[in-house]
């Protein structure tokens, strides 16, 4: 009874390694293409100017390594990634904590946020004069004073997350606050329908929780309205109602990609995330 989830386990798992294997050595082969300091210099061209720095943030029920796929292709192509670590704990406190990590990166920076890691991407960018674009991969484009409950709403669209999530205390919560988990029953349905189920129901074992006054904290002033914007959004995403996701895009005037596929864009559809990266970062 047991041969049968391992060997998907395993299939799922060498799918997994192949496909970066492959958008690495893609990556590679692009990055081998560009010329060098040394050519450029060889050959009388302006020297490259250097990459910007790639900023990848996560949202809640994730965590950093959802975007190896993406990270490993952007780093062969010679830009330096950081994978932020979301501490999930609130709007707030997560914005906060991500806009003091960003001022110790010199340079460009490329802000890049994934579903509420777009939250966070809102507002620690604001009033920083590194951040050149902003990156919303099926993401919370927040406007000023409104919370991810209320942008769930936008453009008439519906959610099922909420009604499939699992509260368990943490120290300090108080009585209204509490970590949220989606159902490990429901989670490859709603988070991760086009990925191989053995790889989603490890997800779903593995979830960060995030705060549930992440839901219902009001968001602050927009870096969007300053900074240009790109948006990915997913066609068949079950957690960020896709009317919510064009809202949003066109709210902030973000030059907008549509993509067949679930929340999970940068595990299913990782070459068009990095198109999109690299597109924001010129």
């Amino acid at each position: 009874m047991n041969r049968k989830p391992r060997g998907l386990k395993r299939l799922a798992a060498a799918a997994l390694a192949v496909s970066l294997v492959a958008f690495g050595g893609a990556a590679l082969s692009a990055a081998a293409a560009e010329p060098t300091v040394a050519q450029a210099v060889s050959i009388g061209k302006p020297m490259p100017k250097p990459n910007p720095t790639v900023v990848l943030v996560h949202g809640a029920f994730a965590d950093s390594s959802g975007w190896a796929l993406v990270s490993s292709a952007l780093d062969a192509s010679g830009y330096p990634v950081i994978a932020f670590s979301n501490p999930l704990r609130g709007v707030d406190y997560d914005s906060q904590y991500l806009r003091d990590f960003l001022s110790t990166i010199e340079g460009p920076i490329v802000l890049v946020g994934h579903s509420y890691g777009g939250a966070l991407i809102t507002n620690a960018a604001t009033g920083n004069p590194n951040v050149k674009s902003l990156v919303y991969i099926a993401a919370y484009a927040l406007d000023e004073g409104e919370t991810v409950e209320q942008a769930n709403a936008l453009g008439g669209g519906h959610t099922e997350v909420v009604e499939n999530l699992i509260f368990r205390p943490f120290p300090g919560a108080g009585d209204r606050n509490a970590d949220a988990y989606i159902k490990p029953s429901e989670f490859p349905r709603l988070f991760a329908q086009d990925i191989p189920k053995a790889v989603a129901k490890q997800l779903a074992a593995s979830q960060r929780p995030g705060a549930l006054a992440s839901l219902i904290t009001a968001s602050g002033v927009p870096a969007w309205k300053t900074i240009p914007s790109w948006y990915m959004v997913a066609k068949n995403d079950r957690i960020i109602p896709p009317e919510a996701e064009r809202a949003m895009a066109a709210r902030a005037g973000a030059t907008t990609v549509e993509v067949d596929s679930s929340h999970l864009p940068l595990l299913s559809k990782p070459a068009a995330v990095i198109a999109l990266i690299k597109q924001a970062a010129k």
